[in-house]
């Protein structure tokens, strides 16, 4: 895990964004679909397409959208609690987190916990889950590593008692 301040300050720029708190989406504006606002980053629509993969309620956000780049970035947004299933992609992913708190767990590790700024490098095929703290939203951006041959495999759901061990509840 690296903490990314130079590339995240470079965002901010490039955005127009400079809001780098953790927030739990408690006392926050809400965002145009009235979601508590955590990141400067877009919350997008409900991710319904892949809600049977989730625990709870999340919501999705291209943001690449120039397939000559080569390259596709997302902004997952997650409810209290809400964390995906057991998954692995065969071209590897990234993720950075950009707002609230919450885990990331490689089967047979330790959790570790996100917040914004920290960048997790996931090998190809290796299992792991990704989520929201109990008590914060979470939004992180998703990045798919080599695009072009990256499949996602979604495994068993990430039980309450893994969970709850998991984040040390």
């Amino acid at each position: 895990m690296k903490k990314l301040s130079l590339l995240l300050a470079a965002t901010a720029i490039a955005t127009g964004c400079c809001n780098q708190e953790t927030h739990t989406g408690v006392d926050n504006p809400t965002d145009p679909n009235g979601l508590p606002h955590i990141s400067d980053f877009p919350t997008g629509e409900p991710n319904d397409g892949y809600a049977e993969y989730f625990s709870g309620r999340s919501w999705l956000a291209p943001l690449t959208t120039d397939p000559r780049l080569n390259v596709l970035i997302s902004n997952v947004t997650f409810e209290l609690g809400c964390r995906n299933n057991w998954h692995r992609h065969t071209g590897g992913q990234i993720l950075i987190a950009v707002g609230g708190a919450g885990y990331y767990q490689e089967r047979g590790k330790d959790a570790v916990r996100m917040e914004p700024g920290d960048l997790i490098e996931i090998a190809p095929d290796v299992e792991h889950w990704h989520g929201a703290a109990p008590d914060s939203w979470f939004s992180h951006l998703a990045i798919a590593c080599n695009p072009q041959n990256n499949v996602n495999t979604w495994l068993e759901a990430v039980t309450d008692e893994d969970y709850e061990r998991a984040v040390g509840k």
